[in-house]
């Protein structure tokens, strides 16, 4: 992926890591767009900031996404790199029946949503020179947290599903995964100031760095990750899930 010149959707871009990715990207001399379901935090997200741009997008219906790709590509038809971070995270006991509604709405806008915005622009990209698909993934694809199983499924999914889109697309569209470890944003109540989770503009500088190697890595791996992400290949995989999980409810209770 080049570093400069790119036309970069980022999906989620409203906030968090989408925003802080959005804004770097944008520095090193890229033209942003924005997506997402609130205006309100788009355009805050863009104010001040020529060549970026903000359109709605609503990830809950193959119709949402397909009349967002036409708006899209006619206001920016130089698009060559999409960014699929949008994504919802909600805490779900398993250890009785329950109402399944945020499994339903993980599972939509986590997994179908990247899938969904792939498949109605993937004849665009791969007519494209230097074109790109990041999909954000996270640690947890790779050792649960106990307390989100959806959460981590969803995750694990588009893991899966990248490296077999990243093999389908050799020579056409570079594919790259991008799994962030915990990090201070707003995915969770409390997230924001959570001790022990990475500041944002900490991981954010490290992610950048990563892009900027030549070529770029097939999977951006903060070094605070590769505790989740090499924990099953290094042997140790079940005492990571206890780690993992003593850490987050020790963080969560304070």
């Amino acid at each position: 992926m080049k570093s400069q010149g790119n036309t970069i959707l980022i999906t989620g871009g409203g906030s968090g890591i989408g925003e802080a990715l959005a804004h770097r990207f944008h520095d090193a001399g890229n033209t942003v767009i924005v997506a997402g379901r609130r205006q309100d935090a788009l355009d805050k997200a863009i104010a001040g900031r020529a060549n970026m741009h903000a359109l709605t997008l609503d990830v809950e219906s193959a119709e949402g996404v397909a009349d967002f790709a036409k708006r899209l590509l006619a206001a920016h038809p130089a698009l060559n790199v999409v960014v699929n971070n949008a994504g919802i995270m909600r805490f779900e006991d398993v250890t009785k029946s329950r109402d399944l509604t945020d499994a339903d709405a993980m599972i939509t806008t986590n997994l179908l949503g990247p899938i969904r915005i792939v498949d109605a622009l993937i004849d665009h990209l791969v007519a494209q020179e230097d074109a790109a698909i990041v999909n954000v993934t996270s640690g947890l694809a790779f050792v649960p947290l106990i307390a989100t199983p959806t959460y981590n499924a969803t995750k694990a999914a588009i893991h899966s599903y990248t490296v077999a889109m990243r093999e389908a697309l050799k020579g056409k569209v570079e594919v790259t995964e991008l799994a962030p470890p915990a990090v201070q944003t707003g995915l969770t109540p409390g997230q924001e100031s959570r001790p022990g989770y990475q500041p944002l503009d900490e991981f954010t500088d490290e992610v950048m760095a990563l892009f900027a190697q030549v070529p770029t890595p097939k999977e951006i791996l903060v070094e605070r990750v590769g505790f989740l992400r090499f924990a099953e290949a290094q042997g140790r995989f079940d005492e990571t899930v206890v780690q993992l999980n003593d850490f987050a409810t020790r963080a969560r209770e304070g």
